[in-house]
């Protein structure tokens, strides 16, 4: 190096705070200021914080409840880093795992090097054919309005707003298991959420779908609640899939028919519908569309309201009558419900919608892109990029 000079380079690790003297200077090649001791260490410009403290950081943020948890974990390592230290690296460390996430996408998307990606994941495959399911569900969340700040008699502007994040999981059914006492659970399975349109949604679900062995797959289900955007997103991305609405709410579906015609009799209510859910789930399916296509001609007593609501509730069998076929799907191993999907929402209100939690955008897309890159096991890449 020219000129080389000295200096002091004071950096916060998992050892408590380490300061060394080091040297910097110009390199004869490209005329920068380097130093080496920062490129040996993989430090980016001005950076204060080791990598492997920074991941650990950004790690315990994304499993505790809060910065202010994480801030709390670290001290029990003996590490004394405040909230909004964990805060300040999530950001950065987010957008970098944000914008390698964008890159995934487009890259299993292009025609230039979407034959690369299916490479990739027909080597991470287990020998054999596979079955791939895709369940998808949304949940709401806060966010901060445009007059966030105000207070006082100015408290009715819009401090807090809603939006939907949309969530799907992905997994073979060689990854389903079952626990002890037989209760169904999946090892393995892969994250997409996005909070905005579902057509972009779509994209990003279809490409991890891609990374997890979709050109592979002998068969592919999508199990989803009866969401209109859902069932568009389906026809829009995976027209070829099995799909299958969700049982849970197939049934509460039936149980809405049989209140609005037996109203307070909860015992007439249950001999009319239990059978027809038993019919549903052991191959009836026809013979229950069959029922309740003759229903409104069979309840001409009924106020208008409730024949309304009663036409409305069959409309929604007849349009997803396709998505019925439940003891053929679960012979094939595919489960009948989307618990899976909706247990993942679960987990991700259990850190995104905490009480007192209003997110900003660019906030809560940072912390998401790590959460999703720490699920997916793309964690390490992220530390990659500087």
């Amino acid at each position: 190096m020219h000129h080389v000079r000295k200096d002091r380079l004071r950096l916060m690790t998992c050892a408590g705070e380490v300061e060394i003297e080091t040297v910097y200077g110009q390199d004869p090649d490209t005329g920068q200021w380097v130093c080496p001791m920062r490129e040996l260490w993989g430090l980016r410009a001005r950076q204060e914080m080791s990598p492997v403290l920074e991941k650990r950081l950004c790690y315990t943020a994304t499993v505790t409840g809060s910065y202010e948890a994480a801030a709390a974990e670290a001290r029990n390592w003996g590490v004394e880093a405040d909230d909004s230290t964990i805060h300040r690296h999530v950001g950065q460390a987010g957008e970098r795992a944000d914008r390698l996430r964008d890159n995934r996408v487009e890259r299993a998307l292009s025609t230039d090097t979407r034959a690369e990606v299916v490479k990739e994941a027909k080597r991470d495959l287990p020998p054999g054919k596979i079955s791939l399911v895709i369940m998808m569900d949304g949940t709401m969340l806060r966010e901060r309005g445009q007059q966030w700040g105000l207070k006082g008699a100015e408290i009715g502007g819009e401090r807090v707003v809603w939006h939907e994040l949309k969530t799907a999981i992905i997994f073979r059914l060689d990854q389903r298991a079952e626990t002890a006492s037989g209760r169904g659970m999946v090892v393995e399975k892969y994250y997409e959420a996005w909070q905005g349109d579902p057509y972009e949604f779509g994209r990003r679900v279809y490409a991890e779908a891609l990374r997890r062995g979709l050109m592979q797959a002998e068969r592919v289900y999508v199990v989803a609640d009866g969401a209109v955007w859902i069932w568009n997103l389906v026809a829009d991305r995976f027209s070829d899939a099995t799909g299958v609405l969700d049982f849970y709410h197939a049934s509460e579906h039936l149980w809405q028919i049989a209140r609005e015609l037996y109203g307070q009799d909860e015992e007439k209510a249950r001999a009319w519908v239990e059978p027809l859910l038993h019919q549903l789930a052991h191959g009836g399916e026809a013979g229950v569309l069959d029922t309740l296509d003759d229903l409104l001609a069979l309840c001409a007593q009924l106020d208008e309201q409730a024949k309304q609501i009663i036409k409305g509730e069959v409309q929604y069998f007849q349009a997803h009558r396709d998505h019925l076929h439940y003891q053929a799907v679960q012979a094939q191993g595919c489960p009948k419900g989307s618990g899976a999907v909706e247990s993942a929402c679960g987990q991700l209100q259990h850190r995104f919608k905490r009480t007192g939690q209003f997110w900003s955008p660019p906030g809560q897309r940072a912390l998401l892109a790590l959460d999703l890159a720490r699920r997916n096991h793309d964690w390490d890449e992220i530390w990659e990029l500087n």
